[in-house]
C-alpha cells in the first residue's frame, strides 16, 4: 500500500517493493512484507503496531542502519542500499538524526560533548563545534546541565540531549524511535514538543515509531504495521 503525504523542506522517503528477513535456526522469519511508502519532503508521520510488527526494522532499513532482503528506499537523492562505506557513513551523519529509546549517549562524556560527537566529523573547529553544541543545548532547555555526565541526568534530559545531537548536523530527515518509551507522561510530552518544534523550525521530515496511540495521534499522516504488512491508521 502506497501513501503520499503533503510537501515540505526536508528529506523525502520513497519505499518500494521492500521485504525483509531474518534467519533463525533452520526457519526464515518475515519480518516486513512488501512494504511500499512515500513520505514527502517536510511531512510529520507516524508509524505504530503490536510488537514484532516491524516498526523499528523499516525505521532503521530507512535510515541506513539495516540491509533489506529486497526492495529499495530512497532518501532524497540517495539510493540507501547503493551507498556503502564513506558515503554510508557520511548519509547517515549528515542527511539523518536519530532518537533511540535508549537515548545512546556515551556514559563517559558530558552532555555537550554527547552533542559535539555528532559533528566531529563535520570538518568544523573544536570551537565552533562546542559553541554550535551549547547553542542546541540552551534550545533544548540543558545549557546548564552541559558539563553534566549522562548518570547525572534523568531520563527526560538524557533524551532532550540525544535530541540536541539528533539534530546537530540539521538533518533533512527525522526518525525518532519510542523517544517517550522510557519517560513519564511531563517528560513524553516534553520531548514530543521539542521534537514538533525542531521539525517546524527546520522543515526536517519527522518520523516517530511508537506504540502510544496518543503519540502517533500527534503527526499528521499515521500509518500501521502489522505483521510486517502497512496499512492505514
Amino acid at each position: 500500500m502506497r501513501v503520499v503525504a503533503s510537501s515540505g523542506r526536508g528529506e523525502a522517503v520513497g519505499v518500494r517493493r521492500l521485504s525483509h528477513a531474518y534467519r533463525s535456526g533452520p526457519k526464515t522469519l518475515a519480518v516486513l512484507r512488501n512494504v511500499e511508502l512515500d513520505v514527502a519532503a517536510g511531512d510529520y508521520v507516524a508509524l505504530t503496531g503490536p510488537s514484532g510488527a516491524g516498526k523499528t526494522t523499516l525505521l532503521s532499513i530507512i535510515g541506513g542502519l539495516e540491509t533489506p532482503t529486497s526492495g529499495s528506499v530512497r532518501v532524497g537523492d540517495h539510493e540507501v542500499g547503493r551507498l556503502r562505506g564513506d558515503h554510508l557513513a557520511s548519509f547517515r551523519r549528515t542527511k539523518v538524526g536519530f532518537v533511540f529509546q535508549h537515548f545512546g549517549l556515551l556514559d563517559s562524556l558530558t552532555a555537550v560533548e554527547n552533542v559535539e560527537l555528532a559533528m566531529s566529523l563535520s570538518g568544523a573547529s573544536p570551537k565552533a563545534r562546542r559553541e554550535r553544541a551549547m547553542q542546541l543545548l540552551e534550545a533544548v532547555g540543558l545549557v546548564e546541565r552541559a558539563s553534566h555526565l549522562p548518570r547525572a541526568l534523568s531520563g527526560g534530559e538524557k533524551q532532550r540531549v540525544a535530541i540536541a545531537r539528533a539534530t546537530a548536523n540539521v538533518p533533512g530527515l527525522i526518525l525518532a524511535d519510542e523517544p517517550t518509551g522510557n519517560l513519564d507522561p511531563d517528560a513524553g510530552n516534553r520531548v514530543l514538543e521539542l521534537l514538533e518544534n525542531l521539525h517546524s523550525h527546520h522543515g526536517s521530515t519527522l518520523i516517530v515509531v511508537s506504540h502510544n496511540a496518543a503519540v502517533a495521534g500527534r503527526a499528521r499522516i499515521r500509518y500501521r504495521l502489522v505483521e510486517g504488512v502497512l496499512k492505514t491508521s
